[in-house]
């Protein structure tokens, strides 16, 4: 485990604290006091998130917090940090007893529990959030559903052309052609095999 910067510790706290607002007090207005003033949220397999502070807030609000299963557990792997973000890899458990569009749009509570590994992209801005991606194999939810045919599987596929739109729209290396930075800069934390 290679010590973190004192940037990276920042991210870190800002991250546990939106965390915190999100799963642990299910409280919009507290996830929002740790975003910047032109956040966005996006889910790559389900297609659904917002931009904008009074888009995420109302995401947030009334489509992400109320849908999350009582049981709804993350159990926390591997944390890579680079200059203005953090890659979280974790598992996501619950039973999916309610139905939950944000991430399984048009499917019925099916009342079978759910297990999958989970990463979530966090970009920083300023000292606070300005980006959530996060990435997971839709099939492999459906299937533990039951439901490997459902509709619900080709929900993201317009979120490649909507990140490469973000991707311009936002400031990133990437989106000025300047490859980021790897390296030195990177740090782990909670454990890794060392590739990348």
């Amino acid at each position: 485990m290679t010590a973190l910067t004192p940037d990276q510790r920042a991210m870190l706290a800002v991250w546990q604290q939106h965390a915190h607002a999100e799963f642990a007090l299910k409280d919009a207005d507290a996830a929002l006091a740790t975003m910047t003033d032109s956040p966005y949220v996006l889910l790559v397999p389900s297609g659904t998130g917002a931009s904008g502070k009074a888009g995420v807030h109302a995401f947030y609000a009334e489509k992400f917090l109320p849908q999350l299963p009582l049981d709804f557990e993350l159990v926390p792997l591997w944390q890579t940090f680079g200059d203005n973000r953090l890659v979280d890899e974790f598992v996501v458990r619950f039973t999916q007893n309610l139905m939950m569009d944000w991430m399984l749009p048009g499917v019925p509570a099916t009342g079978r529990p759910v297990e999958f590994a989970m990463v979530g992209v966090i970009q920083f801005e300023g000292g606070k959030v300005a980006a959530e991606r996060l990435y997971w194999d839709q099939a492999t939810v459906l299937s533990q559903l039951g439901l490997p045919d459902h509709p619900a599987a080709a929900v993201g596929l317009g979120s490649a052309a909507r990140l490469l739109q973000l991707r311009t729209t936002t400031r990133s290396p990437r989106a000025t052609g300047k490859p980021p930075a790897l390296g030195a800069s990177r740090a782990s934390a909670g454990g890794s095999d060392g590739s990348e």
